[in-house]
């Protein structure tokens, strides 16, 4: 029987784990429920009966710098998330590690056929994008009345 030896990090290891996985996986979903691992903003998707209601969380992002646009069926948020200025500059700080995400990032959801692209509003409020798409009329729920 062979002894296994993964140094002192077992989670270090685990970690590099989950990323190798993640990287075999994450390129393709399988579905809008299904996005890359760690992807930025995370988002939760919901549906009124008026209406399909998308949650962005986008806490540090400033709004001035988000860009929300609907085309061929498709919703697209974008933007800018700056890096925080620490206190200590130049040589005086050190990063050891960093989880918070900086950079430029793009969420393209697909939208249902019955999403109304000319009924969209956003709103940003403490972090969060709100995105309301109305649903078309013919797709609505509607009571029939029995003779």
């Amino acid at each position: 029987m062979s002894e296994l030896n993964f140094g002192t990090d077992l989670f270090g290891e685990f970690d590099r784990l989950q990323r190798q996985m993640a990287g075999l996986f994450g390129g393709f979903p399988s579905s809008i429920r299904s996005g890359p691992f760690g992807a930025f903003p995370q988002i939760n998707i919901g549906s009124t009966d008026d209406s399909i209601e998308i949650v962005a969380f986008a806490p540090g992002v400033d709004p001035q710098k988000l860009d929300v646009s609907i085309d061929k069926g498709l919703l697209t948020i974008s933007g800018v998330r700056e890096p925080l200025q620490p206190e200590a500059t130049g040589d005086d700080m050190r990063t050891y590690t960093q989880e918070r995400f900086v950079g430029t990032f793009r969420r393209v959801i697909e939208l249902p056929q019955h999403a109304d692209p000319d009924k969209v509003s956003a709103q940003y409020t403490n972090g969060c994008l709100t995105v309301s798409i109305g649903k078309r009329e013919t797709s609505k729920p509607r009571a029939i009345t029995v003779q």
